[in-house]
């Protein structure tokens, strides 16, 4: 398995879940600021030319939402997503997709100062999509629970980007917590190492 990937990008999030998982992969530094991304070879894997990208034999994948959807199908055993057949997957499905769908709208919202009505926009509003992830976070420490999941992964990321790294919003205690304890776990430590040094 092998994770196309470059530091300080969308990629950390990845490299954090197969941390999780625990699995072989190999990353593939991809050079962006040499345009490395912009070769016959990448565009067969990603024809959007970014990264995070995953190649696992002939299966190649694109997308961080489908990336996650990829990784906790093949590895159930990891435990990162509730078992076929939960209550909670649907659930799980929801919130990994509007973590990636709308958290990352609500970002390009403040970021390019554009504000659209809120029945035009798919994530309604950033501050729409704030609350929503606070008023989850305020009832449950995990977002689906007691039970740290792949969804937090995804979750974490982007609220990390988006307060933290970037402090395009303020912080509220909730994600404060939250951000904690997500930062805690040794897989995230081991991810931003990586990352770190390449």
């Amino acid at each position: 398995m092998k994770l196309y990937w470059a530091a300080q990008t969308r990629s950390l999030r990845v490299l954090w879940l197969l941390e999780e998982i625990g699995c072989a992969y190999e990353r593939v530094a991809v050079d962006l600021r040499a345009g490395r991304q912009h070769t016959p070879e990448f565009h067969a894997i990603n024809p959007m030319e970014k990264v995070p990208a995953l190649e696992d034999g002939e299966a190649r994948i694109a997308e961080s939402g489908a990336i996650f959807a990829y990784l906790v199908e093949k590895f159930p055993p990891a435990g990162l997503a509730p078992a076929v057949g939960d209550p909670l997957r649907g659930r799980f499905w929801q919130w990994l997709f509007f973590a990636s769908a709308n958290i990352e709208a609500a970002m390009t919202e403040k970021m390019a100062q554009v504000k659209l009505p809120e029945t035009a926009a798919g994530w309604g509003s950033a501050e729409r999509v704030f609350n929503v992830v606070e008023e989850q976070l305020s009832a449950t420490p995990y977002i689906l629970g007691d039970t740290f999941s792949a969804v937090d992964v995804m979750l974490a990321s982007n609220l990390h980007y988006a307060i933290t790294a970037f402090k395009m919003f303020e912080s509220r205690p909730v994600f404060d917590a939250y951000l904690q304890a997500c930062r805690s776990r040794p897989a995230f430590q081991r991810a931003v190492a990586l990352d770190a040094n390449g």
